[in-house]
């Protein structure tokens, strides 16, 4: 007799829908908060920074003088400022020769104060606030002017020196020494590296000291051989800054050379030919090409400086040093 089997058929498998864990979605609901207070910088990055920057690439492509249209010409500002503007390369020599003088001055400076202040006991706290009030106040037009007419012809430099029988003139309108004056004025201010450095060296250990004394150290093979190495990851930092700020010299030049960067040119920095190229010849399109060709430049020199801090720049407990 045939039995008719009563097993029921078998069923698919069913799929299932891969659900966010909650410990994920929990994360996902605390994170919305701070995008929200993120938005107004991202906006800003957005609408001030990024896109200028992608029109400014854009122009430097173009023949655009502010008030036509810009017209598409290809590399042509480039290939003119390259090769067919003698100017150009003289505002670049200019530049190089102030970031070679101004960005080593400063940073000695910056160190030599900040090692007095470390081993100064009182009043550390005024000397450091007057030390550091030139590096708020050194940027502004004030000042420039100020500046101005101290190394102008019959300024208080020029007075000074007469009387000891130094004859210079006024050096803002010698050739030869108008690039110092806006040296001596970024050297002035010196307060915001010497402040990092003071940071960095309060952070050395005393032990270290005490044992190159017992070694028979001095004081200056103590600076060497202790202060030096651990304080270069400081020194690292404040060159970078220092030699990124020192491309973008702008305003002391301006002011001091009355924004034409003479006397024949000895003040002609890159930003301040940029700005007359730009603003004064309506040259826009040639002003953004060098715009992007100061920005390649710096970031090729910060590059330099990142490889070449492997080989003098020390960590504190990094193996092969």
């Amino acid at each position: 007799m045939s039995t008719v089997s009563t097993r029921a058929p078998a069923r698919a498998p069913r799929t299932t829908r891969s659900r966010p864990q909650p410990g994920r979605r929990r994360r996902r609901e605390q994170h919305w908060p701070a995008y929200v207070f993120l938005s107004p910088w991202m906006i800003g990055a957005v609408v001030l920074t990024l896109a200028p920057m992608a029109v400014s690439l854009y122009l430097s492509f173009t023949d655009y003088n502010l008030f036509d249209p810009p017209h598409w010409i290809g590399l042509r500002n480039y290939t003119e400022m390259l090769t067919d503007d003698p100017r150009y390369w003289r505002s670049v020599g200019t530049t190089m020769l102030y970031v070679v003088i101004a960005v080593p001055l400063k940073l000695g400076v910056a160190l030599g104060a900040a090692i007095l202040l470390k081993n100064l006991g009182r009043g550390r706290a005024f000397y450091r606030s007057a030390f550091y009030a030139p590096s708020l106040l050194g940027a502004s037009m004030s000042i420039a002017l100020v500046w101005r007419a101290l190394f102008n012809d019959g300024g208080s430099v020029s007075g000074l020196l007469d009387a000891v029988g130094i004859h210079a003139g006024g050096w803002v309108g010698n050739p030869h020494l108008a690039v110092y004056v806006v040296v001596l004025l970024t050297v002035w201010q010196f307060g915001a590296p010497m402040v990092i450095f003071l940071a960095g060296l309060q952070q050395i250990s005393p032990d270290l000291y005490e044992a190159a004394s017992l070694d028979g150290a001095g004081r200056w093979r103590q600076f060497v051989s202790v202060t030096v190495p651990m304080l270069s990851p400081v020194v690292f930092f404040n060159l970078v800054l220092e030699t990124i700020q020192s491309f973008q010299v702008f305003t002391p030049a301006f002011v001091i050379t009355g924004g034409k960067g003479g006397p024949a040119d000895s003040t002609n920095f890159y930003t301040l030919y940029l700005y007359e190229r730009g603003f004064t010849a309506s040259h826009m399109g040639y002003a953004s090409a060098m715009a992007w060709l100061l920005l390649i430049a710096i970031a090729l020199v910060t590059l330099i400086l990142f490889r070449t801090s492997r080989s003098w720049v020390f960590y504190a407990g990094e193996d092969g040093r």
